[in-house]
């Protein structure tokens, strides 16, 4: 399922290295951090799931709104993650799950568990080094965002 979905993801951006890449990435770290924070097995598929098609609506938004900004991502992503995800099998808790990830991912006042506190820390340790943000901002982001111990151990390895 995981590598079905990773491939669907990767056929859907189809040639967009820079959006399959930072889907792999932002997807290898919620799966390091899942794990060494001991996720039950079916919240770990979720976060994995999610992690995998947390930017999927950002192309629908490019289209319809001319623009990637994080609401109009959120309100694409989910249409477009049920339908790649179909045929698993899921359970409706599990779908309705990934899909409130994916929905809510750039809402950081909606983190409602750990598997959404995983996924943001993820893709905050991707973005920092994709857009080369500052010291005062990455600064922000680990008081702000980073609560786990193996995100902020993450966190502090790769930016000090």
């Amino acid at each position: 399922m995981i590598a079905e979905t990773i491939l669907r993801m990767i056929e859907y951006f189809n040639g967009d290295g820079k959006r399959i890449n930072h889907a792999l990435k932002v997807y290898s770290f919620a799966s390091t951090i899942g794990e060494a924070e001991t996720l039950e097995a079916e919240e770990l598929k979720n976060l994995k799931l999610a992690s995998i098609l947390h930017d999927i609506g950002i192309l629908e938004s490019e289209k319809k709104y001319n623009s990637s900004s994080g609401k109009y991502q959120e309100l694409e992503g989910p249409p477009i993650a049920k339908d790649l995800l179909d045929g698993f099998g899921l359970s409706d808790a599990s779908l309705d799950r990934i899909l409130y990830l994916i929905g809510n991912h750039h809402s950081y006042g909606k983190i409602d568990g750990l598997d959404f506190q995983i996924l943001v820390e993820a893709d905050f340790l991707v973005n920092i080094y994709e857009d080369i943000m500052d010291r005062g901002a990455i600064e922000s982001i680990r008081k702000k965002i980073f609560k786990t111990t193996t995100g902020l151990k993450i966190f502090n390895s790769m930016y000090g």
